[in-house]
This record gives structure tokens, C-alpha cells and sequence, in this order.
């Protein structure tokens, strides 16, 4: 590979004992140097080309923490209904696609939430029958957790009368005890095998448009919270010699036995692909009101729902690190999130005997006393800053209760690594938007003025690192991703504005003129 020097360019490294630099020389995929154009082109090997970025601002390539890549470029051909301000208008959403399938063909997509609708009331099978009568309809709600199904779909996913709610899940009925096309957690299952399956599609070939996209965002890696199909599906990519995003692939949780047998462990792979923990859920969603609360939420009893009981919880992390397979365990409520602490609290031993490094997947509500436990225990809080304004609407349920809300910068106070993704597609995978996000705790427009509980929000590099370093420490390759450094992978992303002398507004509307993986550009913006 020939060596490359890019040059005229400000480069904020994240390095501390060289946080900016003008050029960086790279060879073999790997930075060799960073420094001046000048005093690197004194030293370049003959034959190096002069790769000029015209005054560019330059980051170090950025990671989400948290994505379902599958899904997300399975949803770049579904339903969107994210627009939706009411029922009228999402039925007309699905409506509108319904020509571009055959009568029998399953209509998957969604990302509806009716929070936010003008009406907020739960939508139900009737108003999808009457739109698509000949087609099986499943949506699934903006958290993921919640699907909205037809009569149809609810027949062939063998859900009538008499079907009993599965462990950690609900069917929602009426007052007659039928069905209503609700179906919450665990319930949804059956419905996240069939969109992995074919009937979604061929789905390398959307994953290759899918990594263009976030390409085109500045992302370089993606630690993918989706199936075995995704992970064969960027094993094809590799092998084809296309696959540009390095890829830290976490387990489904059904995998566990099979990849234990197999002898899998956390941190096998090479710098394109590379094991993960298993993915673990504890509850449901905020909007969905699923949740594992202490405190029930406003005008009911309910505290939400412990998708997997605790003695089970605390047998599988075990059973995990006991084969050296970290956790990733999904946890929202603050009581979600202090029964997974209590878990890897029991099971330090075996986590340090293997050098393990779990996570908490969201860590939206904690119980104060549990910020300072998590850091203590070594725990990775993995985070999504999108969510916060997102769920904007729904945040009263939480307000009063004293919790440690979002809590980003009492986190980072206490010790702890935060790692930040987008969790798309239930958000866009926009990195900008997240640091927006980080630094604001406000929507696009800007409100709530001074943003929802201000004392949480973070400083660019803050927020910079927890796309950059924090995921390359969740993943076990700190030495080699995350700091544009001598030695490390020649990931980057040029900007279109220097986000560090811009205002908030403006780092959200950053676009990427270019991203570049093992020191080859794999997008341009002309392109």
C-alpha cells in the first residue's frame, strides 16, 4: 500500500501529548506520524503521494456505540412513520406504500410514536385492516419495544384468543379478551426473527448502502447490537473486499449456549470484525412504559417490566463471564439499572479473572447512589444522547423523583466510560446530532431554553470522546482506534466546519466532505 501523507488540514487528534496536528503520514493502513506537512514530508518514504484536504478540519473517526445496522438498512426500504403527527396520518403513511408489495407480502418498518401524536392513543389492529386487508402488517414503535400489528399478521404469527402472554412480554387485549395488535417485549419477538429473515430481502446488499450512509455521517465503526445474520451478512462484505466499517458484533442472547460450545469469547476477531458481549434484556422502553421503575409510573400501578427476573439475569452474566463473554445488559428504569449492577457486582471475581469489560445498554434512569457504584465496578455506561431530547414529551413521568437522569456528566464526574451511539434506527445515526444533543440536552429548535436538567450537559471534547476513545475502550482496542496517534488505525472523518470554533447549531448541521478507513477514503461527498 502506497504511504500517504495528508496534508493542509487541522487535526484534533484527542492525543493529549499532541492534541493538534497539521499533516498525518500513514502506511499500511496505520498512521506513521503526526506533525507539520513539512517535517513529515522530510521524513515520508519515496514514493509517498500528497493527499491535500484544502484546510480541512479533521476528527478522528467515530464510532456508535450502540446500533442495529440490519435494521437500520432494512428500514431504508420500509414504513417510516417517524412524521407522523396522528393516527390519521400513520395510517396514511402505511397506506401509501401498500402498491409496492404483492397481496401476501409482509409490510414491516414502523417507528411510530404515539407520544407525540396530536391524540395520543394507542393505535390498534382495526385501523391497519381497513388500509392493507390483504397484506400482513407489523410495525414496530419509535423504542423498539412495542409492535402494532393487523389481523392478518397476528393469524400467521399464530397469536388468537387463547394464546397465553410469554414470559417477559404482553398481548394486549380488549375488553373481550381479543387480541388488540399490540405487542409488547418479549412479545415481539417472533416478529424480530421474521424481519432478520428473507422475506426482508437480500440483505448484504442493503447493508452495503447502509455503510455508505453512515460513512457519509463520519462513522468509521459500528458496535452492532443486531443478530447472526447481520454478522454473516458483513462477513460476505469482507469477502467480497467491500466492507469498509469495523465492526464490533455483539450476540443475541438466544446465541449464548451455541457460541459458549463453539468457544467464542469477547474480543476474538481481527481489526474488521470482532467478537462482542451478549446482549442481555433487564426491561422494556420509556415510551412504551415498560420500563423497570421503583416508583410505578404517574396515574397507575405499574412499574414498568422486568423482562428478565433477576436469579435469571444474574445466572446468564455468570454463565457468560464464566466463558469469558462479556455482558451488554439492556436496562432503562433506575430499578433495572440497580438489579444489574447488584448482578455484576456478584460476578466481579470471574469478570477480573477474564479481564472482562460489560456494559449497560441506554442507563437512562439511576438511582443516585448508583451513579458512583457503576464507575466502581468497571462498568461501560452505554449511551445514546439522541434519546434525551427525544423523549422530551414523556420525561414528566420521571420529574420529582430525584434519579440521575441522562445522567452524562455525573457519570464522567464519577469515573465512569461513557460510550455513546444512536441506537438507529430508532434515531438517525447522525453522530453531529448526538453531540448536539450532548452539549444542549435540547431538540433541534432549541427548548427546552437552557436544556432539560442543564447541570448533565457535557463539553465538546467530552462528547467527542465518548464517540471516539470510549467505544475503542469498550471494545478492548484502545491501543490501536480511537486517537489520531502514531500506531493507531488511520481512521478519520474531514469535516465541512471546525466544530470546535462553532456553536451548537452549527456542529448539528456538520457534514462530512470525506471518511477514510485503513488510510483509504471510502467516501467523498462529490462522490
Amino acid at each position: 500500500m502506497t504511504p500517504t501523507l495528508f496534508a493542509n488540514a487541522t487535526f484534533h487528534t484527542l492525543n493529549p501529548k499532541q492534541p493538534r496536528a497539521g499533516a498525518l503520514l500513514v502506511e499500511g493502513g496505520v498512521i506513521v506520524a503526526a506533525g507539520s506537512a513539512a517535517e513529515l514530508q522530510a521524513h515520508a518514504p519515496a514514493g509517498t503521494r500528497t493527499l491535500d484536504l484544502d484546510n480541512a478540519v479533521v476528527i478522528p473517526g467515530l464510532t456508535d456505540a450502540h446500533i442495529h445496522t440490519a435494521s437500520l438498512a432494512r428500514s431504508m426500504h420500509e414504513v417510516d412513520l417517524r412524521q407522523a403527527g396522528s393516527l390519521a396520518e400513520a395510517l396514511a403513511g402505511v397506506s401509501a406504500v401498500r402498491p409496492r408489495y404483492g397481496d401476501g407480502e409482509w409490510i414491516f418498518g414502523g417507528w411510530w410514536d404515539f407520544n407525540k401524536w396530536q391524540v395520543p392513543v394507542q393505535p390498534d389492529r382495526t385501523g391497519l385492516d381497513a388500509v392493507c386487508p390483504r397484506n400482513p402488517v407489523a410495525l414496530t414503535s419509535a423504542d423498539g419495544h412495542t409492535v402494532w400489528a393487523n389481523s392478518q399478521a397476528l393469524q400467521l404469527l399464530g397469536i388468537a384468543r387463547t394464546t397465553p402472554d410469554p414470559a417477559g412480554g404482553e398481548i394486549a387485549r380488549d375488553e373481550h379478551g381479543e387480541a388488540t395488535g399490540i405487542l409488547r417485549e418479549s412479545a415481539v419477538y417472533p416478529v424480530r426473527k421474521l424481519a432478520a429473515s428473507g422475506v426482508s430481502g437480500n440483505l448484504p446488499d442493503q447493508l452495503r448502502e447502509a455503510q455508505r450512509y453512515l460513512l457519509s455521517l463520519g462513522l468509521t465503526g459500528v458496535h452492532d447490537i443486531d443478530g447472526a445474520d447481520a454478522l454473516d451478512a458483513y462477513r460476505a462484505l469482507r469477502a467480497e473486499g467491500v466492507l469498509a466499517l469495523r465492526v464490533h458484533k455483539l450476540l443475541a442472547q438466544d446465541d449464548l449456549e451455541a457460541s459458549i460450545g463453539a468457544g467464542i469469547r469477547t474480543g476474538q476477531g481481527d481489526r474488521w470484525i470482532r467478537q462482542g458481549a451478549v446482549k442481555i434484556f433487564a426491561d422494556g422502553a420509556a415510551g412504551s412504559h415498560t420500563c423497570h421503575m421503583s416508583e410505578p409510573f404517574p396515574g397507575g400501578s405499574s412499574h414498568g417490566m422486568e423482562v428478565t427476573a433477576y436469579p435469571d439475569l444474574l445466572g446468564l452474566a455468570n454463565r457468560a463471564a464464566a466463558a469469558g463473554i462479556a455482558v451488554a445488559v439492556h436496562a432503562i428504569g433506575d430499578r433495572a439499572n440497580h438489579l444489574v449492577l447488584n448482578a455484576l457486582a456478584e460476578i466481579r471475581e470471574t469478570t477480573a479473572r477474564h479481564g472482562l469489560r460489560h456494559r449497560i445498554e441506554h442507563v437512562q434512569f439511576l438511582q443516585p447512589a448508583d451513579v458512583p457504584r457503576l464507575a466502581a465496578l468497571g462498568v461501560v455506561a452505554s449511551m445514546q444522547p439522541q434519546h434525551c431530547p427525544s423523549d422530551l414529551p414523556i420525561l414528566g413521568m420521571v420529574e420529582g423523583r430525584g434519579l440521575a437522569s441522562y445522567a452524562w456528566r455525573s457519570l464522567l464526574d464519577a469515573g465512569a466510560t461513557v460510550a455513546f451511539g444512536s441506537d438507529s434506527p430508532v434515531e438517525l445515526p447522525n453522530p453531529f446530532h448526538g453531540l448536539h444533543a450532548a452539549l444542549t440536552r435540547t431538540t433541534a429548535e432549541g427548548e427546552p431554553d437552557g436544556g432539560w436538567e442543564p447541570q448533565e450537559r457535557i463539553s465538546l471534547e467530552q462528547a467527542l470522546h465518548a464517540y471516539c476513545v470510549a467505544p475503542s475502550y469498550a471494545s478492548g482496542e484502545e491501543s490501536v482506534k480511537g486517537t489520531l496517534s502514531p500506531g493507531m488505525l488511520a481512521d478519520f472523518a474531514v469535516l465541512d466546519t471546525d466544530i470546535f470554533a462553532a456553536g451548537a447549531a452549527e456542529i448539528r448541521a456538520t457534514k462530512v466532505r470525506m471518511t477514510v478507513t485503513d488510510g483509504l477514503v471510502r467516501y467523498r461527498s462529490e462522490d
